[in-house]
């Protein structure tokens, strides 16, 4: 079980997936965490992994590229 480096909740598959596209690193943050930082870190992960806990920060992420 993977935890959210900061708050320390546990991850869902897709945020456990979750890598920056530079680095290949995972990032190791929760959604409510890592949206803070989506603006500043390139990053992707296994979209077959998204549940519906996993849309809302998918969902703004994928209409602020458009």
């Amino acid at each position: 079980m993977m935890r959210c480096l900061s708050c320390n909740e546990v991850l869902s598959d897709y945020e456990a997936s979750r890598r920056s596209v530079r680095t290949h690193q995972y990032i190791d943050l929760c959604n409510d965490c890592f949206k803070y930082v989506r603006d500043e870190i390139a990053a992707v992960g296994n979209v077959r992994l998204i549940t519906d806990g996993d849309d809302d920060i998918v969902s703004k992420r994928n209409s602020t590229d458009e």
